[in-house]
């Protein structure tokens, strides 16, 4: 049997990966908040971090049952798949500007590059274009999101 992107245990996938990339991102190095506070004066606190992490944790875990019950599990694999992508990407490209490690670096491109490549391959044939691009449209702007609130030390609106 061929792989399958769309097999129930494919979607699990994105909350384990995304477990061990946050792990990454607190303990690697000197872990992400000091990484934003040393090379952006960003004040992301760890508490912050840890408080906005679990919370994206909770949405994914809380949107793969929904997908399935509101037969969108296809979409939603394409906006993950968009995201842990481009955040893979991202934290390789910030990387090679700097020529130094940052916190998320590896599985980014271990494990988040891979399965973001994978999943939007295998999913790209099973779509309407329109609706695959709105996907993948969504995923960018999520991970624009998430990026925007990070330099902005966790906090959405700034006081």
């Amino acid at each position: 049997m061929p792989f399958d992107a769309t097999h129930m245990i494919w979607p699990w996938l994105f909350p384990l990966t995304y477990f061990i990339h946050m792990a990454e991102e607190y303990w690697g190095g000197d872990g992400y908040s000091a990484y934003l506070s040393r090379t952006k004066g960003v004040d992301l606190t760890s508490a912050r971090f840890l408080l906005l992490t679990a919370l994206g944790l909770v949405l994914m875990v809380a949107g793969i049952p929904l997908a399935g019950m509101f037969r969108f599990p296809q979409l939603l694999l394409v906006i993950l798949g968009t995201v842990v992508l481009v955040n893979g990407v991202s934290h390789g490209v910030s990387s090679l500007f700097t020529a130094r490690y940052n916190p998320g670096l590896i599985s980014g491109i271990l494990i988040w590059i891979p399965l973001g490549v994978i999943t939007l391959v295998q999913l790209r044939d099973r779509m309407s274009a329109a609706r695959y691009l709105t996907a993948v449209a969504i995923g960018v702007s999520i991970q624009a999101v998430v990026s925007l609130v990070s330099l902005r030390g966790g906090k959405l609106f700034r006081a």
